[in-house]
C-alpha cells in the first residue's frame, strides 16, 4: 500500500498571495476574521482580479469561541462555488494565527492546497502596539474596501 504524504500548510507572504490569486482564476481567498473586523477594519478586494473574497468566521464575536460548524459551512460554500479539493485556497485573518488554524482544519478534511497568508490583513503589532505599520495586506498597498 502506498503511503500518502501529509499535506502541509504553506505560509505565503501577502504580495506572493496576490500574485498567485492573479495568476490562477480558480484560486480562492477566504477571510476568516469576524464580522466586526470586516465591518470596521475592511476586507481584501479582488474585483480587479477575478472574484470576491469568501467571508467565513473562524471565531464568533464577541465571545471568541471557534465556530463549531466552520468546516461544514466552508465546505458547503466552496462546493457551491465549484471549488475542487486541489484548488489553491488562501486563508487570511488579522495577523496569520486564526487563518493558519483554519487552513490546517480544511487540510484535515481533504483540501490539499490550503495556504496561510502569513502577515494577515493588518500584520503584527509594532513597538507602539499598533497594527498595519509593519506588514500585512493593507500595509503592502493591496486592494481593499471598507466592509
Amino acid at each position: 500500500m502506498e503511503k500518502l504524504e501529509a499535506s502541509v500548510v504553506e505560509d505565503v507572504p501577502v504580495l506572493e498571495t496576490w500574485k498567485r490569486l492573479e495568476g490562477d482564476p480558480k484560486a480562492v481567498l477566504v477571510d476568516v476574521r469576524t464580522r466586526a473586523e470586516w465591518a470596521f477594519v475592511g476586507i481584501p478586494d479582488l474585483s480587479r482580479l477575478h472574484g470576491e473574497v469568501l467571508l467565513m468566521e473562524w471565531q464568533t464575536f464577541p465571545d471568541g469561541r471557534t465556530a463549531p460548524d466552520f468546516t461544514e459551512r466552508l465546505d458547503a460554500a466552496l462546493t457551491a462555488r465549484g471549488v475542487e479539493k486541489d484548488t489553491e485556497i488562501f486563508f487570511i485573518c488579522r495577523s496569520g494565527g486564526r487563518s493558519r488554524m483554519a487552513a490546517e482544519q480544511m487540510t484535515a478534511v481533504g483540501y490539499r492546497r490550503c495556504r496561510n497568508v502569513m502577515e494577515g490583513f493588518e500584520g503584527p503589532l509594532d513597538a507602539s502596539q499598533h497594527r498595519g505599520r509593519i506588514s500585512g495586506w493593507k500595509f503592502a498597498g493591496l486592494d481593499w474596501v471598507q466592509g
